[in-house]
């Protein structure tokens, strides 16, 4: 019987110092919130109300604990439509806590990178996922295999310290 993979809510109110996310792709599947940006709707700044949702609020209560959030994006150029919409919604993650770097796709050739986004939880546990070609969640998983927490840990490490902070990231 195959083993359930914990909620990220349960894997963030687990961790004590450290949660990290590499994303890789130059797009995911599209959302609501993507196509009616598309149709020119913006966020109103604003008004957090309007735009405020249980991720945001997980990750400030998680932040508020101590731990320090960190993600970073590994983006071609020129971006894709989904990279530009990216960057505009950041706003609500670093609202929240998050501390969010861009690298371009051309600084990143001699990293070694895994071959999928993931989570990384106190530097122990990954949370993997995997994506159909049209960035579909396929299926997530859970391993604390130290190789592969190692190489993981070592490509975000290297992709942070080249990335530019999202304030200065201009697309």
């Amino acid at each position: 019987m195959p083993s359930r993979v914990p909620s990220f809510a349960e894997l963030l109110g687990r961790t004590e110092r450290s949660a990290v996310h590499l994303e890789l792709r130059d797009s995911y599947a599209p959302t609501e919130r993507f196509e009616a940006w598309r149709r020119g709707e913006r966020i109103n700044w604003d008004d957090r109300v309007s735009w405020w949702h249980p991720y945001d609020q997980l990750i400030a209560d998680t932040v508020a604990r101590g731990v320090a959030i960190r993600r970073a994006r590994v983006v071609s150029e020129p971006v894709s439509e989904y990279i530009r919409w990216e960057h505009y919604v950041t706003h609500a993650n670093v609202t929240a806590g998050e501390q969010v770097r861009w690298l371009p796709r051309r600084l990143a050739t001699n990293i070694p990178l895994p071959g999928n986004d993931f989570w990384l939880f106190d530097g122990e546990l990954l949370r993997v996922h995997h994506f159909s070609g049209d960035g579909e969640v396929v299926e997530d998983e859970i391993t604390a295999d130290a190789e592969t927490v190692k190489l993981c840990l070592n490509a975000f490490e290297a992709v942070w310290e080249r990335a530019i902070p999202h304030q200065l990231y201009e697309i």
